[in-house]
Order: C-alpha cells, then structure tokens, then sequence
C-alpha cells in the first residue's frame, strides 16, 4: 500500500466532516458545546479548517 500524501490525508478528513453533517452528528465550537450545525457552508468551512490542522494542501481563503 502506498504511503498516504498530505492530499489523501485532507480529502479523507473532508469525507469524514461531511459524513458527520449528513448524520447530524457534527457539532460546532470547541469540543461541541455550540449545538449541531445546521448549514452546509459551516460543515465545509469546519471541514477545511479541520483538513488544514493536519497538515493538507488546502486553498486558503479567498482574498477579498
């Protein structure tokens, strides 16, 4: 099996964020204590954040 590139590593963390969204199990703020999350763009904004902690080549935030 080949070696896991930073790409995999945020893709996967991606799948898992939004996997927990459609179960209604992913909750916001630290540790959960701000209630489930209700909207789609915060499950992708959380799942990115989540994705670039672990070291991921993400595209940073669009620059106004």
């Amino acid at each position: 099996m080949p070696a896991k590139t930073k790409d995999g590593k945020g893709k996967e963390k991606v799948h898992k964020v939004m996997k927990e969204y459609k179960e209604g199990k992913l909750k916001s703020g630290p540790d959960g204590k701000g209630g489930p999350v209700h909207s789609r763009e915060q499950a992708v904004a959380i799942a990115l954040s989540e994705a670039r902690k672990t070291g991921a080549h993400v595209p940073g935030k669009p620059s106004k």
